[in-house]
Parts: structure tokens; C-alpha cells; sequence
């Protein structure tokens, strides 16, 4: 039939678009490509620059030095290499991260204004890791406290979402985006009360940890996010036309042969580990997943072959970016990334939204 035929064929729209709206999208190879190549340089500015301005030159000079082996005891050595090439790469992979769960949380629900803060699962994520924060649980795990505490916060409120709102055993995107957004609060609610009862302290701490940063980043911090997202694609690109298909709707995407109660399990599974990950390291950075995703689909149309490798490289780009701006825009203080994720993030939502306006739906 023709739905099967357009679902197979792998164009079904997430968003409706204006019948007088350009259907012309770039080749995947060229976007990947142009981004692959902003994305080194942002990352190589974003080593580059700082309170000690290094060139460009310098930083590449490094890196090579340590990659054959034979690395300087300099200054610059010491900056790029133990201090701001392990945040920069922690950044892209959080950026990475957060765009591809955001892109799987909007099919998910069929919601183009749906991110994991929606559905409760990066707030049940600061509850875990504020509580390691404050309270020092999961001390026994040393350096992985956090990221214990954080993707158990975060496996909790995705188990939690998904029981309260299944409907015997239908799981309604409507009840989804309800119960999630209820649970949230009460998980916001209880990380301020965490917050107010802990350790005085460590308030500020955890306060600015909440808003996101990259400060502390380590190069011991990113294996676990790297094998996360790396799990995560290698699954949800073989799920590419189940995606595609559950993008119709559930009704559409069973009449396809999808599994689309086991299919949405997993992907919440999917989503509630890369949040968790992301949470644990970074803290709660907010607009990466709701924006980029939208960016990605103007360029390279809704197929989700297309958008998650594209988006993955975007959501690395903008984190980039916006962390190397928290560093320098109140020099020498830091701010956190938090504020300037949502700074971009708020307007540039609204100008596409304006300039697109998008209905979730299969293009007309």
C-alpha cells in the first residue's frame, strides 16, 4: 500500500511543512562533512582559547607531540593536554548526546517540543547525583558515584513515567508527555528539598553543578559517555526505519509489523541511560536536545538515517561552542553552561518556530 511504500522508501515527515515550503534538502555526505569540519575547528578554538591564548598551531603541535608519543613538559602542554582538550571532548560528546536523546524523545511522544526534561528522566537524574553530592552516597564507588547515582535517578524516573502512564498495555504519547511532566516537578521538588537539608557547604556546589559545567572535566570522564553514545547510534540507526515508521504514528507503524509497545521501551531505555550519562558529568544542561534537532531536520529532512548522525554532530558543535562562551564571556570567572545553552537556545527556538510552523504529522 502507498504508507508502507513511503515508510519503507524511509521519508516519513515528523513535521508537516507548508505546502509553499522548498522540499530541496543537502546531501547527507556534504552536511557530514561540513560539519565534521566545523566541528574540529570549534573544538581546536575551543583549546585555543582561554585565559592563556594559545595559537592554533600550538594546539594542533601538542596534540601530535602526544599522539606519537612524545610529548613536552611546557606550559602549553600541560593546558591543552590535562586541562582543556578533555573538556572540549567532554563537551562535543554531551552536546552529541543530548541532541541524539532529544531527537528520539520528539518520535517518541510525536512531539516537536519534547526533550528527556519533558518526560522527567534528566530531573529523576539530579535527584540520583545530587544525593551522591550532598550525602555522599555510593561513596564506595569513588569517582563513579555520581554517574551511579545519576543513571540510577534517571533509570528510576524513566520506570516510574512509564508505569504511571501506560494504559493496560498501550503506552499513549499524550499520557507520556502528562505523567512525565508531573513527575518532573515532583523530582525538581525533591532536589530543592535535598538541596535545603544537605550540607551547607556543598549548596553552592551542587547549585552551580545543576546548571551544567565542564570545569572538572577529566580524561578518566570519557570512556563511560563515549561507549554510551556510541551504543546508543550503533542501535537507533539499525531502528532507523522502525523510527521512521513509529514517526506516523503507533496505528501506521504496527500496520508496518513494528513492535511499537517494545520498540518505545527501549527507547526510553535508550534515552534514560544517554540523560543519566550526560547528567552525571556535566549536570542538567537544558535547549541542547529541544533545538538542534529542529536545525537538523530544516537541513537534512526528517529521515532519521539522515538526522541522528547530522544531529549528532550539531548538538557536538553548539556545546562547543556554548561552553567555550561560558569560559570567556565573564573572564575569569566561569558561567554555567546551563545559562548559555538556554541564552542561544530560547530565541533561536522561537525564530524557527515562527519562521516554520511545524505540525507533528506525516508531510501532506
Amino acid at each position: 500500500m502507498a504508507l508502507e511504500g513511503r515508510a519503507v522508501r524511509g521519508v516519513p515527515h515528523l513535521y508537516q511543512r507548508p505546502a509553499t515550503m522548498s522540499t530541496h534538502r543537502l546531501p547527507l555526505s556534504a552536511v557530514l562533512l561540513a560539519g565534521t569540519a566545523i566541528l574540529l575547528v570549534s573544538m581546536v578554538l575551543g583549546v585555543a582559547i582561554g585565559s592563556v591564548p594559545l595559537s592554533p598551531q600550538a594546539v594542533l603541535r601538542v596534540i601530535a607531540d602526544h599522539l606519537s608519543g612524545n610529548p613536552s613538559n611546557s606550559v602549553a602542554d600541560a593546558i591543552v593536554w590535562d586541562i582543556r582538550l578533555p573538556r572540549v571532548l567532554l563537551a562535543a560528546l554531551i552536546g552529541a548526546t543530548l541532541a541524539t536523546a532529544g531527537t528520539v524523545v520528539q518520535v517518541l511522544v510525536r512531539n516537536a517540543l519534547a526533550d528527556p526534561f519533558l518526560l522527567g528522566v534528566s530531573s529523576g537524574a539530579s535527584v540520583g547525583a545530587t544525593s551522591v553530592l550532598l550525602f555522599g552516597a555510593f561513596a564506595s564507588l569513588g569517582a563513579w558515584a555520581v554517574s551511579a547515582g545519576s543513571v540510577l535517578g534517571a533509570l528510576g524516573a524513566m520506570g516510574a513515567v512509564f508505569l504511571v502512564s501506560r494504559q493496560e498495555r498501550a503506552l499513549s504519547p499524550t499520557q507520556l508527555i502528562l505523567c512525565g511532566v508531573v513527575l518532573s516537578a515532583l523530582f525538581e521538588s525533591v532536589t530543592s528539598f535535598l538541596i535545603f537539608r544537605g550540607n551547607p557547604q556543598a549548596t553552592q556546589a551542587v547549585l552551580f553543578w545543576l546548571l551544567g559545567s565542564f570545569g572538572l572535566a577529566t580524561w578518566q570522564q570519557l570512556p563511560i559517555p563515549a561507549i554510551v553514545l556510541a551504543a546508543a547510534m550503533t542501535y537507533l540507526l539499525a531502528q532507523g526505519r522502525s523510527l521512521n515508521a513509529l514517526a506516523l504514528g503507533a496505528g501506521s507503524a504496527a500496520a508496518l509489523g513494528v513492535d511499537v509497545h517494545r520498540l518505545r521501551r527501549d527507547l526510553f531505555i535508550v534515552t534514560s541511560l544517554m540523560a543519566g550519562v550526560a547528567v552525571a558529568v556535566a549536570g542538567v544542561i537544558g535547549f541542547v536536545g529541544l533545538v538542534v534537532p529542529h536545525i537538523v531536520r530544516l537541513i537534512v529532512g526528517s529521515e532519521h538515517r539522515r538526522v541522528l548522525p547530522a544531529g549528532m554532530l550539531f548538538g557536538a558543535t553548539f556545546m562547543v561552542l556554548g561552553d567555550l562562551l561560558a569560559r570567556v564571556i565573564v573572564a575569569p570567572q566561569e558561567m554555567p553552561i546551563g545559562v548559555i545553552t538556554a541564552f542561544i537556545g530560547a530565541p533561536l527556538l522561537i525564530v524557527l518556530i515562527r519562521r516554520r510552523p511545524y505540525q507533528y504529522g506525516v508531510a501532506g
